[in-house]
């Protein structure tokens, strides 16, 4: 996964807008931050659960973990280098979907079938 692929997963969300701030690229929907593109190899994922976290560190630590400045934020850092597309679309959309506006995903899911 490159940051240019992570960049299209984003933004092929419904709402979806690129910003930068506090020194880095961040995709937000309504108003709400999805991810930040951190570095050219780290991403930060919000929204996952502390439990949900610890268990993907434990599965995979090549591609999960946390810094001591994360640890209370319910969220994970991410190397994007091992990081599978599909398994980047799932988590964006997961998050995508706790921020969207209802009506969005309702036309993002009507879309869909």
């Amino acid at each position: 996964m490159t940051p240019d692929a992570l960049r299209s997963v984003a933004l092929a969300l419904p709402g979806t807008d690129e910003g930068f701030n506090m020194g880095s690229v961040v995709f937000k929907v309504n108003g709400k931050v999805l991810c930040r593109l951190l570095s050219d190899d780290v991403a930060m994922f919000t929204g996952v659960g502390f439990d949900e976290r610890e268990m993907l560190m434990e599965a995979r630590p090549d591609v999960f973990h946390i810094t001591p400045h994360y640890r209370d934020y319910p969220g994970m850092l991410v190397n994007l280098g091992p990081l599978d597309p599909v398994e980047c679309a799932s988590f964006l959309e997961k998050r995508w979907r706790q921020i969207a506006p209802k009506q969005a995903a309702n036309a993002f899911d009507a879309g869909k079938a």
